[in-house]
């Protein structure tokens, strides 16, 4: 992982450079989603199931199924029932809802470093006040499509359409998944053992 993560001068949100969310993908640990659903067919679902299988500690949030497990992991009311620091949250709701939980999340002690808003969430009020209180903001992106474009795990699978599905990540030799972000897998493997098993298999 890197290190801490440091709010830079104001973010053009209709583009983000690479190295900005390669920067938040590295860097961040736990991420609470807030939205998810224990539902499998439920696209937060996915997108739950994959960033935890690549190594994240997912914390799922939805006051409909607290109290219930996903994957494992006990779903919680609301971010301050979480009861463990979070890096980021990452918002799986209406836009409408951005705002009241970005107030939420800055009352968190310690504050999350990141805020990210899911594919067809943008709320510019709710982002200039988390970037007025230093956290770094992704709106209208999924950490789930951005994490397997820049490790260009979407386009090695011939994925590469912006949608959310159940599909799991093939495998690469000995249960080790290529990856170029710097992570560890729940599948197994590094991501450097990775790429030298790739460079390997290139030269070989």
């Amino acid at each position: 992982m890197g290190g801490p993560l440091t709010r830079g001068p104001h973010m053009d949100h209709d583009s983000y450079p690479d190295s900005y969310i390669r920067g938040i993908l590295n860097t961040v640990k736990t991420i609470a989603m807030v939205g998810a659903s224990e539902k499998t067919n439920r696209p937060s679902y996915f997108a739950f199931k994959y960033l935890h299988e690549r190594g994240y500690t997912m914390i799922p949030v939805n006051p409909g199924q607290a109290g219930h497990e996903m994957l494992g992991r006990k779903i919680y009311a609301k971010l301050a029932d979480v009861p463990e620091p979070i890096d980021m949250v990452d918002i799986f709701r209406a836009p409408q809802y951005a705002l009241p939980i970005v107030e939420e999340a800055l009352a968190l002690k310690p504050r999350p470093q990141v805020i990210w808003m899911q594919l067809g969430v943008r709320n510019d009020e709710a982002a200039r006040l988390a970037e007025a209180n230093g956290l770094k903001v992704v709106m209208n992106r999924c950490p789930k499509i951005e994490y397997g474009r820049l490790s260009s795990e979407i386009a090695w699978m011939g994925v590469n359409t912006r949608t959310i599905t159940a599909k799991k990540a093939q495998l690469f030799g000995r249960g080790i998944q290529r990856m170029a972000l710097n992570r560890v897998t729940m599948a197994g493997g590094a991501t450097d053992a990775a790429q030298r098993a790739s460079r390997a298999e290139d030269t070989g």
